[in-house]
């Protein structure tokens, strides 16, 4: 299991990756599990496993490596000015209308888009300090930062304090995290956790008067949603997936696996057979992609596949899919 391995770009590449990414240059591979230390080398696509022997890894040549990463670079820096271009097309049209109406309308936007992390934050803590009844979170994706959590809590404590309840929406990645588990310990009040398999984007709902979710992939852009409608249909999509969900916090239903296939294999099993890439399967479930190739290697190993091909055929084959977490 990987130890304090913060996250960090390709061009900061930890001491550890460096040394292991050398080795497996020199020695032509390494066993998957000498990598474990450092899963930037796999998320990056220095290290990639061996098809014909999953417990080994190997280099990709620097020369083939590095031209990818830049590339990489380049995409995002294209995709943010076109992003520019659209946003300024589609407002200009946009400014003029408000130009004539806005000043024969005294009623506050039920729809705003909030462009930047500081504008959508102070937004959300608005928000929060006037909620009074409940606050309804989706937070997908793994463990949430030691940094971010530690920012969050005094926030969260004073909305508590003032007899809000708090329902919290994680991923099953989340169920084992020290941090988040640690927060929760540390909030008094009616707060409740509990997880699911893939849940929505991030959604923040408020007193059922004010809901956010975010309006690029980025989560720079984000959307302050007050159409009663609106806020209404997020609120009763939230307690849906929650009667749905496994009890996380205060106390944890555990996950139980059958005939040696734990909930998450079958979670992956799941997406294998829609045709995803272990890229797609590891977004879905909010883990690292080291990770679900971890699992996707005991799935097959449990069931005795020889390739990824036939690892398709024996989930299909048996039964799996059809058993209850």
């Amino acid at each position: 299991m990987t130890r304090n391995h913060g996250t960090h770009s390709a061009e900061e590449l930890c001491e550890t990756g460096s040394v292991v990414y050398a080795r497996a240059l020199s020695e032509g591979c390494v066993r998957t599990e000498d990598a474990e230390e450092a899963p930037c080398l796999v998320d990056f696509g220095l290290l990639h496993p061996d098809l014909d022997d999953m417990r080994w890894l190997r280099p990709t040549a620097p020369n083939v490596a590095l031209p990818r990463l830049l590339r990489t670079i380049e995409d995002r820096i294209a995709d943010q000015r076109l992003r520019e271009e659209k946003l300024t097309a589609a407002f200009e049209p946009l400014m003029a209308l408000d130009a004539q109406f806005s000043a024969a309308s005294d009623q506050a936007p039920t729809i705003t888009v909030l462009d930047g992390l500081e504008r959508i934050n102070s937004a959300i803590d608005r928000a929060m300090s006037e909620a009074r009844e409940e606050f309804l979170a989706v937070q997908p994706g793994g463990t949430r930062p030691p940094e971010t959590l530690a920012e969050a809590l005094p926030r969260d404590q004073a909305l508590l304090s003032r007899g809000c309840r708090m329902r919290t929406l994680y991923q099953h990645t989340t169920r084992h995290s020290l941090p988040v588990l640690g927060y929760f310990e540390r909030l008094e009040g009616d707060a409740e956790a509990r997880t699911l398999d893939e849940v929505t984007e991030r959604l923040f709902v408020f007193d059922r008067t004010v809901a956010f979710i975010p309006a690029s992939k980025d989560r720079s852009l984000a959307l302050e949603l007050r159409h009663p409608a609106l806020v209404e249909y997020f609120a009763t999509t939230f307690w849906r997936l929650w009667r749905l969900a496994l009890p996380m916090w205060p106390q944890a239903a555990p996950q139980l696996s059958e005939n040696g296939i734990t909930p998450r294999q079958r979670a992956i099993a799941s997406l294998l057979i829609e045709g995803l890439t272990d890229a797609e399967i590891a977004t879905r479930l909010g883990m690292n992609i080291r990770t679900a190739r971890v699992h996707i290697a005991k799935l097959a190993a449990t069931l005795g596949s020889g390739s990824r091909a036939q690892l398709g055929y024996l989930i299909g084959q048996s039964g799996i899919l059809g058993q209850q977490s």
